[in-house]
């Protein structure tokens, strides 16, 4: 097998391509890639990892065995891609993500992942973006050793390298993997950190009951000076209670639709779009939402920004009805590159509006951008889908779904950018 064959039989080598094209792989319940109906966003569920790179499909099962190698044996495909999709998340999400992860695998009865630490998943995800070309944990492909070894060869045969040390007989010569003196220092200064429970209450839980009896000696009984009352009511009053400050609930964040007639997304098939993964013309019987919705709700896992539950985003194609803080709120403007869709914003500049939201453009495949969309750079993200076709069906819009992958993956870096949490909005608002 030659080497660029071998490369496209490995795994990692088409995950990093993907990466670095900006064309992450789809999860799939089959092998076959050609049908839309089979495509899974849940990784417990899913089976397959598609890759669409260079005209050509790769399929691999998530049950592969990758050349990231620990010392229990290689780490599985499905091991790698999440660990990739948790990059952002700190040590302790990590761990909970990694359980939750392993508890919805059980339920589907697939084999579960294998949690890697802390330093596994930072040299994992430095090597598939490309920052490293190398890695402690990622064995080489063969033709990559082979070459190795031959150049260390030519090297002894030219006397510029030093030849092969004796061995006493019956003994094997061993090589180990040198680790840097520092790094090591670095791991042995780390310490773990605890969860909620073991920082807010220890390593066990203290009752307090007996503070109660200390606090009788400063309660009185009105009328009796120096008495102590025997029935203290310890409740709150009402006005403490009602004092109190209530939490607030998580604001919701905003996507703007563009109005015009022109736009190959409107309200009536964008929801279908986003949260399907299908695209249909907004005019057609096919579309799922009525012409008269002026408000829509949809819910996306943005790992990156809340591992835990789905984020709830609020759709409308006018900000007509906006009061001037929801003007924060807005993460992406869906528009056709033309500016009077900007006129009632509250910024109206196209420079200025992309650089407090994301901008996103779609078009027809094979079709020029246009030059305004071209003009605002990389504020905006412009996409491509493949031209309606009645007889087509939804089997044939497969590729609807990658193209709904990348305009998410670009909303959640654009709000992770801007400081979007757990929380909901930047600073906890």
């Amino acid at each position: 097998m030659a080497s660029t064959e071998l490369a496209q039989a490995d795994p990692l080598i088409n995950l990093r391509q993907s990466i670095a094209a900006g064309k992450l792989p789809f999860l799939s319940t089959t092998a076959d890639p050609s049908s839309a109906a089979e495509a899974e966003s849940n990784i417990a569920k899913a089976k397959y990892l598609i890759f669409h790179l260079n005209n050509e499909h790769r399929t691999f099962p998530l049950t592969t065995p990758t050349r990231f190698v620990r010392k229990d044996g290689p780490v599985d495909l499905r091991t790698i891609l999440f660990a990739y999709r948790e990059k952002d998340t700190t040590i302790s999400g990590f761990v909970a993500a990694t359980q939750t992860l392993n508890e919805e695998l059980a339920a589907e009865e697939q084999d579960l992942i294998k949690p890697l630490s802390f330093p596994e998943k930072t040299d994992l995800v430095s090597f598939l973006e490309g920052k490293s070309d190398s890695s402690e944990y990622v064995k080489p492909l063969a033709h990559e050793e082979a070459s190795a070894q031959a150049t260390n060869s030519a090297g002894i045969a030219a006397g510029a390298t030093g030849g092969v040390a004796t061995v006493p007989s019956g003994t094997l010569a061993k090589t180990e993997k040198s680790v840097d003196p520092r790094l090591l220092q670095i791991y042995a200064g780390e310490r773990k950190t605890g969860d909620r429970n073991s920082v807010l209450r220890g390593i066990r839980p203290t009752d307090f009951s007996h503070i109660r009896k200390y606090a009788l000696e400063f309660v009185k009984r009105p009328g009796r000076p120096g008495e102590v009352s025997r029935n203290v009511n310890l409740t709150p009053s009402p006005a403490l209670i009602t004092n109190q400050k209530k939490p607030g609930r998580r604001l919701e964040p905003i996507i703007l639709v563009s109005p015009s007639a022109s736009s190959l997304l409107r309200m009536t098939n964008v929801k279908q779009f986003l949260e399907g993964g299908f695209y249909v013309p907004p005019d057609s019987s096919a579309a799922s939402t009525s012409t008269s919705a002026n408000i829509l709700h949809i819910q996306r896992l943005l790992p990156s920004v809340d591992p835990m539950r789905p984020t709830r985003f609020i759709l409308v194609d006018t900000p007509d009805q906006f009061k001037p803080d929801y003007w924060e709120r807005v993460v992406a403007v869906f528009t056709t590159g033309q500016t009077w869709q900007f006129k009632s914003y509250k910024w109206t500049d196209p420079a200025n509006l992309f650089s407090h939201a994301l901008g996103v453009h779609v078009g027809w495949a094979n079709e020029e951008i246009p030059a305004n969309v071209k003009g605002w750079g990389r504020a905006v993200k412009s996409v491509q889908v493949d031209k309606w076709n009645q007889a087509q069906g939804e089997r044939g819009r497969w590729r609807d779904r990658e193209v709904v992958e990348g305009i998410w993956s670009a909303i959640e870096s654009s709000m992770r950018a801007r400081g979007w949490g757990k929380s909901g909005m930047p600073g906890g608002r």
